[in-house]
């Protein structure tokens, strides 16, 4: 497919570009690749302002000599992988501070740079969203259909019942369909102590699904330097 074919293609012109002669192909090729570059800004702005990230965190800036314990070649290869088109979930475990939030942005941050939805939501926002939602089924279906959901901070709210279920049914709604990236303090096994049993195995079933799980030990980057 030769250069002006794929600036038409990825501008949905309806017209046929083998119509044009050499002359125009070589007068529009710069300006449909400033259209193409500025619209791609565009969106890329857009699913930004949508997505949920307060503050964006690259993989490049993460400090990964905070600690030798930190899994950084496991988690490269995930990041590396064609995750969001595998529909791949990852687990972020850790105590606060290792960079657990960090990583899972800079994924999410990722994703829309290639122009996919992302959307960043810590656990206690989404269980208050739910329950204040004039619309709870929507609400789930908008979740649910996002090609990259961070459930972020998971651990550190207890949802009731029908919440514990909101939040089963999202990620397993999601599941082979997108990734669903997950950060929490609480190992698999501790899942128990925020959601019944039957609901933390299922959560855990539906997230092992083409899942990841990987471990953060270390300092928090929150002490003080000394």
């Amino acid at each position: 497919m030769t250069k002006i074919t794929e600036l038409w293609k990825d501008l949905k012109f309806v017209s046929n570009p083998e119509d044009l002669s050499v002359e125009d192909i070589k007068a529009l090729t710069p300006i449909l690749e400033e259209e193409c570059r500025q619209r791609k800004c565009r969106r890329i702005q857009y699913l930004l302002n949508r997505s949920g990230i307060k503050r964006i965190k690259c993989l490049q800036d993460f400090d990964w000599k905070m600690s030798p314990k930190l899994p950084r070649e496991s988690f490269l290869e995930f990041a590396k992988s064609p995750w969001i088109q595998q529909a791949k979930n990852l687990v972020l475990v850790g105590p606060a501070g290792v960079g657990k939030t960090h990583l899972a942005t800079s994924l999410c941050y990722q994703a829309i740079q290639e122009g996919e939805t992302a959307i960043f939501i810590s656990c206690f926002d989404l269980v208050g969203k739910l329950k204040n939602s004039r619309s709870k089924h929507s609400l789930i279906q908008y979740y649910a259909s996002v090609r990259v959901l961070c459930l972020d901070e998971l651990g550190y709210v207890f949802p009731s019942l029908e919440e514990a279920n909101d939040i089963f049914q999202i990620i397993s709604k999601r599941s082979e369909i997108g990734s669903t990236l997950v950060t929490t303090n609480l190992i698999p096994s501790q899942w128990g102590k925020i959601f019944d049993p039957a609901t933390a195995t299922a959560i855990l079933d539906r997230l092992n699904l083409k899942g990841t799980f990987l471990t953060l030990e270390g300092k928090s980057y929150r002490q003080p330097k000394n």
